[in-house]
């Protein structure tokens, strides 16, 4: 009995250090927003759906367009990258949006029911952890 125990422990324990849950970009909504006096740009990804929207305008459509599986496929991995509680402590490694030099940018990702948000940082310049998955999702919204 004991060694049928121990055999149980064994595999239910190596199981559970196997399946270390990732990120999964399927179940996530990505938002990113630039802003200024004259520049306005909302980027939303969810479910291999990108939808841009250039007007402040919440009536407005949003230009919505399929992303590719390879584009996807990079953007799964840029996300797995990302520490979500750590999203609200990234500092901007620059401040040209203090003065209009810059747009304000800001990420927002809601996963499983809770919403991870940075706070603002110049659009074109993001905190260096989330600088691959933004420009990325900038790139996705200009094709």
């Amino acid at each position: 009995m004991k060694i049928i125990s121990i055999l149980f422990l064994t595999i239910f324990l190596g199981k559970s250090c196997d399946n270390e849950q990732k990120q999964d970009i399927k179940s996530a909504v990505v938002e990113y927003s630039a802003n200024t006096r004259g520049f306005y740009q909302k980027i939303i990804i969810q479910n291999q759906t990108i939808f841009v929207s250039k007007d402040r305008n919440s009536d407005a459509v949003a230009v919505t367009e399929k992303i590719s599986d390879a584009d996807w496929k990079a953007l799964i991995t840029e996300f797995q990258e990302i520490d979500l509680d750590g999203l609200p402590n990234l500092k901007a490694p620059s401040e040209r949006r203090f003065y209009d030099g810059a747009a304000i940018g800001n990420l927002k990702v809601t996963y499983k029911d809770k919403t991870y948000q940075t706070d603002g940082f110049d659009h074109g310049t993001p905190p260096i952890e989330i600088a691959r998955f933004v420009t990325k999702i900038t790139a996705l919204a200009k094709e």
